[in-house]
């Protein structure tokens, strides 16, 4: 995987001014969605980065909605576990919930009170990191089953917002970075 990938995939968002509020710069992964090869490719290279990183995660956990696109695939390639992170009320049984802060609003999550086990080593992937909000949730879900985040893997991050710094001790990585 080489500076080819990044630059493809640089070049299949699209960026859509004033959406869903004015002031902000709406990265579009759509057509990232519509190019298959693509999607296999940045699989492959999270899995990559990851074994340089020394990460070594015993189940993916992804938010919804676009952590549901990328962390299935990577729980696939790497044969563990997926385990969602759904907004109040999708989950069918018990549940743990964390509220946070987005860039432009707030919201909560939830998971299932027997997703995790104690000791359990996970990451955490989303399409998008802009100010650490919703991951910032996913990590109080994953730390109050007593689980371990080793580490977030994101697409894009927006620079400027004070994400990595707002997640830390926990390590970010990226592929790609857009200014916020």
């Amino acid at each position: 995987m080489s500076d080819e990938l990044l630059q493809s995939l640089r070049g299949a968002i699209r960026t859509v001014p004033d959406f869903p509020q004015e002031g902000i710069m709406f990265r579009d992964i759509t057509p990232v969605l519509g190019n298959p090869g693509l999607m296999s490719d940045i699989t492959k290279r999270f899995v990559s980065d990851m074994e340089n990183m020394g990460w070594r995660p015993e189940a993916v956990v992804g938010p919804e909605a676009r952590g549901f696109i990328f962390g299935p695939l990577l729980a696939n390639e790497l044969g563990i576990s997926f385990i969602p992170v759904r907004k109040p009320g999708k989950l069918p049984s018990d549940t743990i919930s964390a509220e946070y802060n987005l860039e432009y609003g707030s919201n909560t999550l939830e998971m299932h009170t027997d997703a995790l086990y104690s000791g359990q080593k996970v990451v955490i992937v989303d399409d998008l990191l802009a100010t650490g909000g919703t991951v910032g949730a996913c990590i109080e879900l994953c730390s109050a089953q007593g689980a371990e985040v080793t580490g977030s893997l994101f697409v894009i991050e927006l620079s400027g917002l004070g994400a990595r710094k707002a997640l830390s001790p926990i390590p970010v990585h990226a592929l790609i970075e857009f200014p916020a």
